[in-house]
């Protein structure tokens, strides 16, 4: 006759701390993604402007070329369409 030995079970765990707290986990509907913003910062409130560049420009370091498309804010768009650096639809 065999014998009956049970033994002691553990729960089951989760392998990393946001799997046993979906809690924790974001929450990936509800969130919006805010384009990166190149050159001065915005302003409280304000959406920033995409627009289209004409020409080489070299904001912050990083070269962008003609046909690049940017997030700026509002203030610095107009300037660089009153320098010509914005491609005109």
């Amino acid at each position: 006759m065999a014998t009956n030995t049970t033994s002691k079970r553990t729960p089951a765990t989760a392998a990393t701390p946001d799997e046993a707290a979906p809690e924790n986990r974001p929450d990936t509907l509800t969130k919006t993604t805010t384009p990166a913003v190149v050159g001065p910062p915005l302003g409280v409130d304000e959406a920033p402007a995409q627009v289209t560049l004409s020409q080489h420009l070299r904001i912050d370091g990083t070269d962008y070329t003609p046909g690049d498309v940017i997030h700026v804010c509002n203030d610095y768009a107009r300037r660089l369409r009153d320098n010509g650096y914005v491609r005109r639809t």
